[in-house]
């Protein structure tokens, strides 16, 4: 083995109801890939690995986030601060304000411009022990600004303290020189825009707005189709203001996740069951807005509905670069418990991107995507905020101590 760590106290987050923790924990890695885990053998040690004592830290699956909009330009902080002093939001928006504004200042932004603000924001999120993120497109809004938003996605992808799964969201919101064309768009977006971004090796998935202010239901399936016949995954931004069925059409094409779902109903819920397909909650979105309905946590909870957390970062209804804190969000304002939320971070965030089989979780022959923290229980992940408790996080079984320094993995 090239490492192994030892005295750890392991978090597996394998199938189950529980943590699932082994104490006295020992974790080899040879490759980028965990060899051994479970409780510490030391006469497994054959050669000279680099043998890191973690001094009884906790250690879980490397943290996902599975949707975040990290890549844009422009600023809407004045947009908040004048819809808490009263603006209606529709005003601010006829005035160019809204996505229109980040539309406008990411279409001016060049790529190198757009990666450096997209890095700046992901540091927030590695101190919260992220090793694997999504980042959609969907502030271009024309094939050349789409494009160039997937490949500052999959430059970020390149650095090597951080796995990045890349997500198509042309159909985010109708481009101002479509107006009253959406299904022209659509068609554009399928013709055009897709079999693009699969060409040049952009995308892992594609995504639509299902809502009134976005793509009807008809629209979606046009773009779900044109997506898998392009061998693409496919997500959905789906129940978040209104009940338009979204969720069931997304999970009956099958859909790796649907996100918001604050507005789903019993037969969604019982198509995600059927379609196994990942119910991603978004409170950061929740809070900021300060909505009042809530997803249907109970009746997932009684369907087996694997649920995923995730911060949706973004300039206008979540600009929040901190995993940790959507974690407390989820358990405070959704009532989940600190294992789902922890769960919803890992193993079903995994299951979100289609990664399942890869990352999310402790186990032989998974990737070695890890996180070492300075904490007694998991339980604290939730609970405290803003305590700087991560001691490293491991990608592909390199360690990268939290003041950012790389420690060599061979």
């Amino acid at each position: 083995m090239d490492r192994v760590l030892t005295n750890l106290k392991m978090v597996t987050m394998q199938p189950g109801t529980d943590y699932l923790i082994i104490e006295n924990g020992m974790i080899g890695i040879q490759d980028g890939k965990i060899m051994l885990a479970g409780h510490a053998r030391y006469d497994d040690l054959h050669g000279h690995p680099d043998v890191v004592d973690c001094q009884g830290a906790l250690v879980t699956p490397g943290l996902i986030d599975c949707h975040t909009h990290l890549v844009f330009a422009g600023n809407r902080a004045n947009e908040f601060e004048q819809r808490l002093n009263g603006v209606p939001y529709e005003e601010i928006a006829k005035a160019g304000g809204g996505i229109i504004s980040t539309v406008h200042a990411t279409r001016t932004a060049s790529e190198d411009e757009l990666y450096e603000l997209a890095v700046q924001r992901l540091n927030g999120l590695k101190q919260d022990g992220v090793t694997t993120i999504e980042i959609k497109s969907g502030y271009g809004l024309t094939l050349a600004d789409e494009l160039k938003m997937l490949r500052v996605a999959r430059r970020i992808g390149e650095m090597e303290d951080i796995k990045v799964s890349t997500t198509l969201l042309a159909a985010h919101a109708l481009p101002p020189e479509y107006a009253g064309r959406a299904d022209d768009y659509i068609d554009f977006v399928c013709r055009e825009i897709i079999p693009a971004a699969t060409k040049e090796k952009l995308a892992d998935a594609v995504d639509v707005f299902c809502e009134g202010i976005g793509f009807s239901t008809e629209q979606c399936l046009r773009v779900f189709t044109a997506a898998k016949q392009h061998g693409l995954n496919i997500k959905g931004h789906t129940e978040q203001l209104s009940n338009l069925g979204g969720s069931a059409l997304a999970a009956r094409m099958g859909a790796t996740s649907v996100d918001h779902i604050e507005y789903l109903d019993s037969e969604g819920v019982t198509a995600l069951a059927t379609g196994n397909t990942v119910a991603t909650l978004l409170p950061g979105a929740f809070y900021f807005l300060r909505e009042s309905q809530q997803p249907p946590i109970k009746l997932l909870r009684q369907n087996n509905v694997p649920m995923a957390i995730a911060t949706d970062f973004n300039p206008g209804t979540s600009p929040i670069a901190s995993l940790r804190t959507v974690m407390n969000m989820g358990c405070t304002l959704f009532r989940l418990t600190p294992e789902e939320c922890l769960r919803g971070v890992t193993a079903n965030a995994a299951q979100a991107l289609g990664l399942h089989d890869t990352r999310g979780q402790i186990r032989v022959g998974m990737e070695a995507d890890l996180a070492i923290w300075n904490l007694e229980t998991p339980a604290e992940l939730s609970y405290r905020l803003g305590v700087p408790d991560l001691i490293a996080r491991v990608v592909d079984g390199h360690l990268f101590p939290s003041s950012g320094e790389k420690h060599n993995a061979n």
